[in-house]
C-alpha cells in the first residue's frame, strides 16, 4: 500500500531489472528515543521478510542518506531512484543531499505515498483553513482515493542477494534515549497495525462520531502509531473505513474529515511555511495577540522537568502527561488542553512551545510528524502550534496570557467528560 513502491516496481518491470528496497538508519532523529526506533526497526523487519517473499533485496543501510545511499547506487548498478515524501526540514534536506550526489545519468523520483491527495497537487500554497482546503480535497479524492494495485513477485532478480541484516548491531549504532521504554499496548507492523484498524471497525467506528472528544471512552481508532511509521497506510484505513458508510454515516464522515482533510492541512502547512515549529510560524494575528499578554502574569510557572514527571498541581493536566509517558498517547482532546495549559504556565509563548513540542517528540509514538506540530485532530494527533499559536483557529475574547487565542480550563473539561474518572486511571503510584 505504498505508491512510491508500486512506481519503483512498475519503472523495475518495464526495464527487466531487478528492484531493491533501501533504508537508511540514522543514529538520532530530533527526540526520537529508542521507544520509536525499536517500533519503527521491529516494522522493518516485517517488511525485510515480505521483500524477500516477493524476490526483492532489501538493504538497511547504516547513516545518512547523503553518505551512504550514492555508493550504493554506484556499486550496484542502480538505474533509477524513488522516494517518499515528507514535508518537514530534515526530511527534505536528506532528499536534497542525496539529489546533488547521484550521477548525472540517474533519474530520481518522488512520489507523495504520505497524503491521499499529493501536497503539492492538493494546494500551490500554504492554506489558511480547513474551509480552504477542503473543496481543492475533494473535488480530487475520485482521481487519488483508489484501490492499491498488488505488489508481484519479481521476476528479475538481483546478481548478487542482499546481505543478511544484523538487526541487533542496528540498535547499537543508534545515539539515542534509551530510558525511555516501549509501550506494551501497540505492537509495531503492519500485521498488527491492520489488526487494530480491523478492530476499530467492528468495534469502535460506531461510536466515533458521538464520542471520539470522551478520554474515557472507547472510539478512537489508536491507529496513529502504525500510521505515523507507514506500517499501515492512511489510505487503505480510508478505503475499509468507508465500507461501512452505509451503516455509520455520521462516524465515517468524520474520520475521513480527520484523516484525510485535517491531516494533509497539516501536511501543507508544513511544507509551505518553514517556521512550522516556531512561534515566527504563526498568522500575524496570532503573533501580535502573544506578544501583547508576553508580560502578563502567569498563574504558575512550571520547569521542564516538573512538567516532564506530571508534578503540577492540575490532577487532569498530570493525567494527560502521564498517560503519554506511560502508553506513547495521549487522547486527542486532551492534547489540546495539556498544550495550552503549557502556555498559560511558562516565561512565554516560545518557551511553551519548545516544551511542549519536546515533550510531545519524546513521549508520543506518532511524534516528530507534521500533525504533531499543526494538526487539529482528535485521533491521529494534536498539533502544538495550534494549540498554543491559534494556527488555523479565530480570534476569541481576550483575557490574560492567551490574548484572543482559544482558552481552556479545567472547568470547561468537567462539562464534557467524568474528568475524575480519568485522573484516577493515571494516578501517580507514589
Amino acid at each position: 500500500d505504498n505508491w512510491a513502491f508500486l512506481y519503483a516496481q512498475r519503472l523495475a518491470l518495464k526495464q527487466e531489472l531487478p528492484l531493491h528496497v533501501c533504508f537508511c538508519l540514522v543514529p538520532k532523529f530530533l527526540e526520537a528515543t529508542i521507544r520509536h526506533y525499536r517500533f519503527m526497526l521491529r516494522g522493518l523487519q516485517e517488511v525485510a521478510e515480505e521483500c524477500a517473499e516477493l524476490n526483492i533485496s532489501f538493504h538497511l543501510l547504516l547513516g545518512y542518506a547523503k553518505d551512504v545511499l550514492p555508493t550504493f547506487v554506484a556499486e550496484h548498478g542502480v538505474g533509477g531512484l524513488v522516494t517518499d515524501f515528507s514535508p518537514l526540514r530534515l526530511p527534505r534536506q536528506w532528499v536534497e543531499d542525496v539529489r546533488e550526489r547521484l550521477p548525472e545519468d540517474v533519474p530520481f523520483a518522488q512520489v507523495d505515498a504520505h497524503n491521499i491527495v499529493p501536497c503539492w497537487v492538493a494546494s500551490p500554497k500554504q492554506e489558511y483553513s480547513a474551509r480552504t482546503i477542503r473543496g481543492k480535497i475533494h473535488a480530487q479524492l475520485p482521481e487519488f482515493l483508489t484501490e492499491f494495485p498488488p505488489v508481484v513477485h519479481h521476476p528479475h532478480s538481483p546478481s548478487c542477494p542482499a546481505e543478511p541484516i544484523a538487526w541487533e548491531a542496528c540498535y547499537s549504532s543508534l545515539q539515542v534515549d534509551h530510558t525511555v521504554k516501549e509501550v506494551e499496548w501497540a505492537t509495531p507492523g503492519t500485521a498488527a497495525g491492520m489488526a487494530v484498524l480491523k478492530s476499530f471497525i467492528a468495534e469502535r467506528l460506531k461510536s466515533f462520531s458521538t464520542h471520539r472528544n470522551d478520554p474515557n471512552k472507547a472510539a478512537l481508532s489508536n491507529l496513529s502509531p502504525w500510521l505515523h511509521f507507514g506500517q499501515v497506510s492512511t489510505q487503505r484505513a480510508i478505503l475499509e473505513v468507508q465500507k461501512h458508510r452505509r451503516n455509520y454515516k455520521d462516524s465515517v464522515d468524520a474520520f475521513v474529515e480527520e484523516a484525510v482533510v485535517r491531516r494533509e492541512l497539516a501536511e501543507n502547512f508544513c511544507y509551505y511555511n518553514e517556521n512550522y515549529d516556531s512561534v515566527q510560524g504563526a498568522y500575524d494575528w496570532a503573533q501580535t495577540t502573544l506578544k501583547l499578554h508576553a508580560k502578563d502574569k502567569r498563574p504558575y510557572l512550571y520547569s521542564l522537568q516538573e512538567l516532564e514527571q506530571g508534578t503540577t498541581h492540575d490532577p487532569l493536566w498530570n493525567a494527560a502527561q502521564l498517560q503519554m509517558v506511560q502508553e506513547g498517547k495521549m487522547h486527542g482532546f486532551l492534547r489540546m488542553y495539556w498544550a495550552k495549559k503549557i502556555l498559560e504556565w511558562t516565561r512565554s509563548p516560545e518557551e511553551a512551545l519548545q516544551f511542549a513540542i519536546y515533550l510531545n517528540d519524546r513521549y508520543e509514538l506518532d511524534g516528530r510528524d507534521p500533525n504533531g506540530y499543526v494538526g487539529k485532530l482528535q485521533d491521529v494527533a494534536q498539533g502544538c502550534l495550534w494549540s498554543i499559536c491559534g494556527i488555523h483557529d479565530q480570534g476569541w475574547a481576550e483575557r490574560p496570557v492567551f490574548g484572543k487565542i482559544r482558552y481552556m480550563n479545567y472547568a470547561g473539561c468537567k462539562r464534557k467528560f467524568d474528568v475524575d474518572r480519568f485522573e484516577r486511571r493515571y494516578a501517580p503510584t507514589h
